[in-house]
């Protein structure tokens, strides 16, 4: 066991893919020299050197086009978006080919392509660099879509990622980077990475999120033990497929629902789930299903984003909330 930071996870998990699979490449926009803007690749060019760890012109839509044409070569290219806000130009590139290709060759084509994305607010940075756009490729059927929140998890999930034979957007909570855990580097075996986990076990009400919020979930139900409240908290970690029978199960336990997401809450995940859940157990609810989110506004400048973004506070009122009726 090492304690290491999410962002040193996620480097060893490149470099581990990278040893096993000659195939594996990364690319970015300043992965090489620099190692990332979050250090994320820091060292991996030196080591591998610069036909593996690949400096990319600021062109996202170009990269990944450019590994989507790899990964037909037989390659298994690892994409870096610098910044959430900067996948847009590529959005084309992956919701029309990438999602689709393997459908449209009937099988015939398999598309390995990995797209990091550092994600959510909480670094107090500008414009493009503090969002949360998970929902438009949940919602796109073909891609795979996975949200790490711990260090452990960024370096288990990474590489079944890697690993995958279909397209994965992996997001990485960018507030956490810096963030320690004790974490098993040479471990080779892992969770399925398509299932959620109970991170901690309650019988009040269930606390559902994923990436950044897990932690601030965590916090909450730490707070609520105080006041004699037991909240059971369920990492999704995969966004799309989504694990409904371990949510099921939780909420059956608990009957009470709270969703927790940086996203706005209009068609965001939290939607997803309330419907889903309220479809399946209505009857065993003790309450409605509650979403704490983003507001749906642009995200705002720096200086105002703890009141933009859910805290500690909004998750307690309202497990509150759920907890009057």
């Amino acid at each position: 066991m090492a304690q290491v930071t999410l962002a040193r996870a996620l480097n060893e998990a490149l470099r581990t893919s990278m040893d096993n699979d000659p195939k594996v490449l990364l690319m970015g926009e300043d992965i090489g020299k620099l190692g990332g803007v979050f250090r994320v690749t820091d060292g991996l060019q030196k080591d591998f050197g610069e036909d593996r760890v690949i400096d990319t012109p600021l062109a996202e839509s170009g990269i990944v086009g450019t590994a989507i044409g790899l990964a037909i070569r037989g390659y298994r290219p690892v994409c870096e978006i610098q910044f959430d806000g900067f996948v847009y130009p590529a959005y084309d590139q992956i919701v029309s080919q990438l999602a689709k290709m393997h459908a449209r060759s009937k099988g015939t084509i398999a598309l390995p392509v990995t797209i990091r994305i550092p994600f959510g607010g909480g670094i107090g940075a500008v414009e493009h660099h503090s969002e949360s756009p998970e929902a438009y490729f949940a919602h796109t059927a073909g891609l795979k879509v996975v949200a790490c929140s711990n260090p452990a998890d960024g370096h288990a999930m990474l590489q079944q990622a890697v690993a995958s034979d279909d397209p994965v957007l992996f997001f990485e909570p960018k507030r956490r980077y810096w963030e320690k855990a004790d974490v098993d580097l040479s471990r080779t075996s892992f969770d399925p990475l398509w299932s959620a986990r109970v991170v901690r076990p309650g019988r009040d009400a269930t606390l559902v999120a994923y990436g950044p919020m897990v932690r601030t979930c965590l916090d909450a139900a730490s707070a609520a033990a105080e006041e004699g409240k037991e909240l059971e908290v369920v990492d999704l970690r995969s966004l799309s497929p989504l694990d409904f029978p371990t949510v099921l199960a939780s909420v059956r336990h608990t009957q009470r629902l709270i969703v927790v997401h940086e996203a706005p809450s209009f068609v965001g995940l939290g939607s997803e789930i309330a419907a889903r859940v309220s479809e399946e157990l209505y009857f065993e609810m003790e309450a409605p299903v509650l979403r704490v989110t983003g507001f749906d506004t642009p995200y705002p400048p720096s200086r105002v984003e703890e009141e933009y973004l859910p805290d500690l506070d909004r998750v307690l009122h309202a497990v509150d909330r759920s907890l009057a009726y």
